[in-house]
């Protein structure tokens, strides 16, 4: 098969990464790609957020298969135009991807399916908002109704701040995202990802992760796109993930199903578990990043054989068959990420790591240039390790990491620290 990858980041290097181990796949191409995608498979500029310019990509190419990463061409119709030209595609259609499109819509969708989230309450206004927070107080969530690339959450532990963060949203801090809030009740225990491919109409588990969102050790400090990631995560265990299955996927999907939005792709779970009972935090429609990264070196080359099973709607009797080990990812990113940091910085070292099936340096914001790699983004690198332990796939992580000269960079060095 001729695939093609849409996305840049790390999610789509280790997409990649897996996809070039199977047979299956004859050529791959990535649009846009990044420094380290180019070293295993021709990278494409075009605007992958362009329904028509991507079929004609496609087209033009003679593309099999593509499998769309990033949220954004999900949302604006990109997987429903290469459907209609008769082209094999990975990814929800722009109905189904509401789900992460728009909180309230989760939010509708989860009441219909009374599956088990935060209470919440749904704001076009300012003022309305303000009241309410003022009436429910603090701790409280405040989320921007659409995309935010991840970041359009404020969890307020005042009113003060609750305020200042509906303020901002509906001032453009988000864009058109944030004019259009959900304010939520603020849930206790523990997060995680489970990860779920989804044919239309049967559902097979692919894997658990924990994120790590703050940017400071310790889960301190801003908010980000996540900072590290570890897989499997030990409170998503069997009967667990069974329970979410039963309370919260399976529901979600008959009521998309029954409303003739069928779900097809991946389906990114986010839980917070307390008491033994998970409730949902949010949808994604797309592998998170980075917790692709640790799912993808478990799985190797299987990965495209589930993922192409789940576009053609062949899911039935699929079972995923898991290495008893552990993965982790370290992500290495910019100084003054989230906020204001520069681009253009000079990254060495990357070419002594090891690059093989239990070691692997993705590139998330790289880009090749005359004076060598440059780091191209906020978060940059992902340090990904498997081993038998948690611990040594740390261990293994963190010597890669400490071999990486970059002085521009800098990265948690917790990353696991639940678990372990």
């Amino acid at each position: 098969m001729k695939i093609l990858i849409l996305g840049g980041g790390g999610r789509e290097h280790a997409l990649a990464w897996a996809i070039k181990q199977n047979p299956k796949c004859d050529e791959l191409l990535c649009a846009p790609g990044n420094g380290g995608i180019a070293d295993i498979a021709t990278c494409h500029s075009i605007d992958i957020e362009n329904p028509k310019e991507v079929v004609q990509f496609a087209k033009a190419q003679s593309i099999d298969f593509v499998i769309i990463g990033p949220e954004a061409p999900l949302v604006l119709g990109v997987s429903d135009a290469l459907r209609a030209a008769d082209i094999l595609t990975f990814g929800p259609s722009q109905a189904a991807a509401k789900l992460e499109a728009s909180k309230n819509f989760t939010k509708e969708v989860c009441t219909k399916a009374k599956a088990p989230t935060a209470a919440y309450a749904y704001f076009t206004d300012v003022k309305s908002a303000k009241e309410y927070i003022q009436t429910q107080g603090a701790p409280i969530v405040i989320k921007a109704d659409g995309l935010a690339a991840g970041k359009g959450v404020v969890v307020a532990m005042d009113v003060k701040t609750a305020l200042n963060a509906v303020e901002n949203m509906f001032v453009g801090d988000f864009g058109a995202a944030g004019r259009k809030v959900v304010v939520e009740e603020f849930m206790k225990g523990e997060e995680a990802s489970f990860f779920v491919l989804c044919d239309g109409l049967n559902a097979v588990p692919i894997g658990t992760a924990q994120d790590h969102k703050r940017v400071g050790n310790g889960d301190t400090g801003a908010n980000t796109g996540g900072m590290g990631a570890y897989s499997p995560t030990p409170i998503l265990d069997h009967a667990m993930v069974q329970k979410t299955l039963d309370q919260i996927v399976i529901p979600t999907l008959k009521v998309l199903n029954d409303s003739k939005t069928p779900y097809q792709g991946v389906l990114y779970v986010g839980l917070m578990i307390k008491d033994n009972q998970p409730r949902l935090v949010e949808y994604n429609v797309r592998f998170g990043d980075p917790e692709c990264q640790v799912l993808m070196m478990r799985l190797g080359a299987q990965a495209l054989d589930l993922i192409e099973a789940t576009a053609r709607g062949m899911l039935e009797g699929e079972k995923v068959n898991w290495a008893d080990d552990h993965a982790i990812t370290v992500v290495m990113a910019a100084k003054g990420y989230p906020d204001t940091y520069q681009k253009g910085s000079v990254i060495s070292g990357l070419e002594a790591l090891p690059k093989d099936a239990k070691n692997m340096c993705f590139h998330a914001g790289t880009k090749a240039s005359d004076v060598g790699l440059t780091a191209n983004g906020g978060r940059v690198l992902n340090i990904t390790a498997r081993g038998d332990s948690l611990k040594e796939a740390r261990d293994r992580a963190y010597a890669m990491a400490d071999q990486v000269d970059w002085p521009e960079g800098f990265y948690r060095t917790d990353i696991g620290w639940r678990a372990l």
